[in-house]
């Protein structure tokens, strides 16, 4: 079942980078980005599940965080707002 989730992951992230890639504008591109992240964090918990070892679940939260502020950060360059506004 493992495996079989980690395939589909595997899909999710190549049609992820395609959209990265030849997305037709900036939005379309960050959210293919955002949803790579969510991708990144799924991975770390089926990780987890796999070995049952729960710092892969720490990186995983850690990568949420993170994929989030880059997420506020790039749409707010996007809109044309600073990072104080």
């Amino acid at each position: 079942m493992l495996v079989l989730v980690s395939v589909v992951l595997l899909g999710c992230c190549a049609m992820c980078l395609y959209r990265v890639g030849k997305g037709p504008s900036a939005p379309d591109r960050a959210v293919a980005i955002d949803i790579l992240g969510i991708v990144m964090v799924c991975f770390a918990a089926v990780l987890a599940l796999h070995t049952g070892k729960d710092y892969y679940m720490d990186v995983g939260i850690a990568w949420a965080v993170l994929s989030f502020i880059g997420a506020i950060a790039l749409a707010k360059h996007l809109e044309g707002k600073g990072f104080d506004e």
